[in-house]
């Protein structure tokens, strides 16, 4: 009571949103918008964030010198070229492309093919490139969007950069800010993939200053050494700690990038002996970048609180300018000791607000922006709106997260119910393979595929014919010596045989789940023979499966419908 007459507020109830994105948008408009608004954020900082920029695909942003690949990586990524593309030896990609799905024509169906320069994808307010305009002409004229239909762009979207020069190439003006710009990608995209050659390590000043200007969000770097067959085992490793030494030395960050060895390509491999290695490599990249569309919401809540902390950090700073600004005489001079002491004055801020200086903009960019600003134009300190960002920090942010946990379970949920399938796009959550040059395609049966033939899988196209039945010989001596009573052994006899694999009890254990498969306890003549051959599998160095495969059911205990039914 009374409440309204001390100027208290009534606590408010979190907001509801419909789904993840429009709770972004929705709290970006109204709470954190006016803050940046009010202090200027966007002339020091970042430009105003769009509704194409919260509704986006995960994008992919590929950067590396010239001849490195970044272009025939696209095409083994879409298993086709793409319009505008071009490979060469030399320099060829000299814009940056986004590929990107098209819009299907709402009379006919048909996906729209084709390139849209860069003056018009930046005026169209579905795509995440608005602010490029400010850019100018001469980044617009080398900027266009690649527009096909393609199963892997219906989840993700890819930027391809202009190869990198070296020598006396670096030293001609690209006529834009090359650096300024990767960076204002770097920090809207979901993953940046940098691609270096086997034969081509060396870092040039352009690269390393591209480097520098994505350094920032290292932890969605990831490194591919590419054209690794073009190198023996020896080599390799000699290539491979060469590169970790001069990334070390442009990326200081405590913890090791990640590296992908790899030859993205569809050309025969020079050095094969290499070939399980890349095979290894290229599943653990493709599976980081399947990750991207099931973690994309959860990035951009990321991104919208790193924003949100860094435009209240933004505000104290402006604040703190203002009010010690005098109000007639002397302004110049006050300005310029403000600037210089600009150090010092983060010190007072982080301990005033209790802020680490991790969060506070980078000195001296901070100092430069500053000689350009009109101080008279500064404003003081706005509780009311820094209130309301504490508030959507607190309370709104908590709502969104439990709605992505529950989007994310019933999405599972949803996938355990229909299964996997290749319609809903390659991303969603369907087990792909990789053929000769193709990256995801799902095909189970493709015999090209790593996991056929191979594990478990091995005799999955025998016909009926039981693959365990050409070792079953040795097995059943095995058997035999174990005592079996009535055709079976006890779990305790059976165990003295398998425990001299050396494999882990967890591993052993769950071999015995898959190989008893009438779930009694012991173990038959053929069951026997299923184990002693998956652990077998499990020594070669492959996993085994949660469920039997259907052609590893021991004969006996196979129905027909087994193999009507498509369990594994």
């Amino acid at each position: 009571m009374l409440r309204w007459i001390r100027g208290e507020e009534k606590e408010r109830e979190p907001e509801i949103f419909e789904s993840v994105s429009l709770g972004l948008k929705k709290l970006y408009r109204n709470r954190l918008k006016p803050l940046e608004e009010a202090y200027k954020f966007h002339d020091f900082h970042s430009p105003p964030l769009d509704n194409a920029d919260f509704d986006a695909k995960p994008m992919i942003l590929l950067i590396g010198q010239y001849s490195t690949g970044k272009t025939t990586f696209i095409r083994y990524l879409l298993e086709k070229d793409f319009p505008g593309m071009r490979i060469g030896p030399e320099p060829t990609t000299d814009c940056f492309i986004a590929i990107m799905a098209g819009d299907k024509d709402k009379s006919s169906g048909v996906v729209n093919e084709g390139i849209v320069p860069g003056n018009a994808a930046v005026v169209d307010d579905t795509k995440p490139f608005r602010a490029l305009s400010s850019f100018g002409n001469a980044f617009l004229s080398r900027f266009q969007c690649s527009h096909m239909e393609n199963e892997v762009l219906n989840s993700i979207s890819i930027i391809d950069t202009p190869g990198i020069l070296s020598g006396e190439k670096q030293r001609v003006n690209r006529g834009y800010d090359f650096a300024k710009v990767l960076t204002w990608l770097a920090e809207r995209v979901d993953r940046i993939i940098l691609l270096f050659d086997a034969h081509k390590l060396d870092i040039s000043d352009e690269f390393h200053e591209a480097l520098n200007a994505v350094k920032t969000y290292d932890s969605k770097i990831r490194v591919v050494l590419n054209k690794s067959d073009q190198v023996n085992t020896q080599q390799l490793m000699r290539v491979y700690g060469a590169l970790m030494w001069s990334l070390g030395k442009v990326i200081t960050t405590p913890e090791v990038v990640r590296v992908y060895i790899g030859s993205f390509w569809d050309q025969p491999l020079r050095y094969d002996e290499n070939r399980l290695l890349f095979e290894a490599e290229r599943n653990d990249l493709f599976e980081d970048i399947q990750s991207l569309p099931r973690n994309a919401a959860l990035r951009k809540l990321n991104d919208l609180i790193k924003r949100a902390r860094l435009a209240k950090v933004h505000a104290y700073i402006i604040s703190y300018l203002h009010d010690s600004m005098p109000s007639v005489f002397g302004k110049e001079k006050a300005k310029n000791k403000l600037i210089n002491d600009l150090e010092k004055i983060y010190g007072e801020l982080a301990n005033k607000y209790n802020i680490s200086l991790g969060d506070f903009p980078n000195v001296q960019k901070m100092k430069e922006r500053l000689k350009i600003t009109d101080f008279s134009k500064l404003r003081g300190l706005s509780e009311s709106m820094i209130r309301k960002v504490d508030d959507m920090l607190s309370r709104d942010i908590a709502e969104l997260m439990k709605l992505i946990q529950r989007e994310e379970t019933k999405s599972a949920e949803r996938f355990r119910a229909e299964g996997p399938a290749v319609k809903g796009g390659v991303f969603s959550s369907v087990a792909y393979s990789t053929s000769s040059g193709g990256a995801f395609s799902a095909a189970k049966d493709n015999p090209f595929s790593n996991a056929f033939g191979v594990g478990v899988n091995a005799g999955s196209d025998f016909d009926g014919e039981w693959i365990v039945s050409d070792k079953k010989p040795e097995y059943d001596e095995m058997f035999m010596k174990l005592n079996p009573t009535n055709g079976k052994v006890k779990g305790s006899e059976a165990k003295k045989e398998m425990v001299k694999s050396k494999l882990p009890n967890t591993a052993l254990a769950k071999v015995w789940r898959l190989a008893d498969h009438d779930k009694d306890g012991m173990l038959t003549e053929e069951e026997f023979a299923l184990a002693m051959h998956l652990i077998n599998v499990r020594l070669e160095g492959h996993s085994l499966p949660d469920d039997l495969p259907v052609h590893l059911v021991p004969p006996s205990q196979r129905h027909k419908h087994d193999f009507n039914e498509e369990s594994y």
